[in-house]
């Protein structure tokens, strides 16, 4: 008999958060989560987003074994403001068990409709910069910490119960060693000049801050046009600084401002701490912390996390000012491999930033709706 139990205490969050250690234990694929930080993104009164979302979580249970869970969420900002009628699940994650599936899922049906909503889609986080979509292809190549990872069975779960394709994504790779830095070197001489603008590079983490607000509001400018948009509060973007700058090298980010020195483009890149992460095994201490530290100034791998360019100035070859300012500090410190984190697929203007790259598709994954 399979029983469900909303998430209420600490400890049940603790049983819902380390769930997929179990899970994914055999997995080499898998990248786990830092257990504390996880615990806090799903915590009231520790995640800003949730000032303006409502999630609920459920623990499915069967002879008194955990067998699934899932985060039943409601995006207000999105229901009320935007109109978009959206029942949100996330953090799904499942045995081969399509009962399990069904109830879960259907448990989420019945909040949506508690709330008159029209529809149920995910797994999706609580705004586009959560992890988002099921892996539908590249099940052998070693997850993110960006990115969620499931086993194959997840897209036939979804299917027989009547959930449909919503949105598809990308992932894809390149090796650095092979950019055509020429090409970017002569069209960031004449971009710059034409339109008067200059790179900033950083060394230091400090010195990054004084911009961030700048960059987040270039972020809502230039994202907001897809179809995954839901805006970034001021807490949230005070929260995301704080959660996100200890992972960053400095030197991978990169800003670009015009003559009155406003940003006009962004891009930050992250160090691959797969390989880190599962080895921590979800823990920071006490020994953690360093594996992550020696993965941010070691690791050969890099993710390109995120790319905004002010509206007005896209297609216009800023991001070659971008590349060449990457192409100086990943060189220095011997990145061989590129990985381009999800990125829609109906998303043109971003492929065609790429197509100079010969990056190799390595993953698909999308996100699934049903109406209620």
């Amino acid at each position: 008999m399979i029983t469900l139990k909303k998430v209420q205490t600490k400890k049940d969050l603790k049983t819902f958060v380390t769930f997929p250690f179990t899970l994914y234990k055999d997995s080499e694929y898998w990248v786990p989560p830092i257990i504390s930080d996880e615990m806090a993104t799903l915590t009231k009164g520790k995640n800003p987003a949730l000032e303006h979302a409502d999630a609920q979580l459920f623990l499915a249970y069967k002879n008194k074994t955990v067998v699934g869970r899932v985060a039943a969420v409601v995006n207000w900002t999105e229901v009320n403001e935007q109109q978009i009628k959206k029942m949100r699940f996330g953090w799904f994650d499942v045995i081969d068990d399509y009962a399990v599936s069904e109830m879960l899922l259907n448990k989420v049906i019945e909040i949506g409709k508690s709330h008159n909503l029209e529809y149920i889609e995910g797994p999706v986080g609580f705004s586009n910069l959560d992890k988002n979509g099921a892996l539908t292809e590249g099940f052998n190549h070693i997850g993110t910490m960006a990115t969620w990872y499931n086993h194959p069975y997840y897209i036939a779960h979804f299917e027989k119960f009547g959930l449909e394709t919503e949105k598809e994504y990308i992932e894809s790779k390149f090796d650095f060693r092979t950019v055509p830095v020429e090409r970017f070197k002569r069209v960031n001489s004449l971009i710059t000049k034409r339109y008067n603008l200059k790179p900033l590079s950083f060394t230091n983490s400090k010195d990054i801050i004084p911009h961030l607000d700048a960059m987040f509001e270039l972020f809502n400018n230039s994202y907001s046009k897809l179809s995954t948009f839901v805006p970034i509060s001021n807490k949230q973007q005070e929260y995301l600084k704080k959660k996100f700058i200890s992972f960053v090298n400095p030197e991978y980010i990169k800003f670009v401002f015009d003559e009155n020195n406003k940003m006009i483009a962004f891009a930050i890149v992250l160090p691959s701490f797969s390989k880190a992460l599962q080895e921590t095994k979800g823990k920071l201490f006490p020994f953690g912390f360093l594996k992550l530290l020696k993965a941010k100034k070691n690791s050969k791998t890099a993710l390109f996390y995120l790319i905004g360019v002010e509206p007005h100035y896209q297609n216009k070859g800023v991001t070659a000012i971008i590349f060449e300012e990457f192409h100086k500090s990943l060189s220095k410190n011997g990145i061989h491999t590129c990985i381009r984190l999800p990125e829609l697929a109906d998303n043109y203007a971003s492929h065609q930033i790429w197509k100079d790259f010969n990056c190799e598709i390595i993953k698909r994954r999308k996100t699934f709706k049903k109406t209620i």
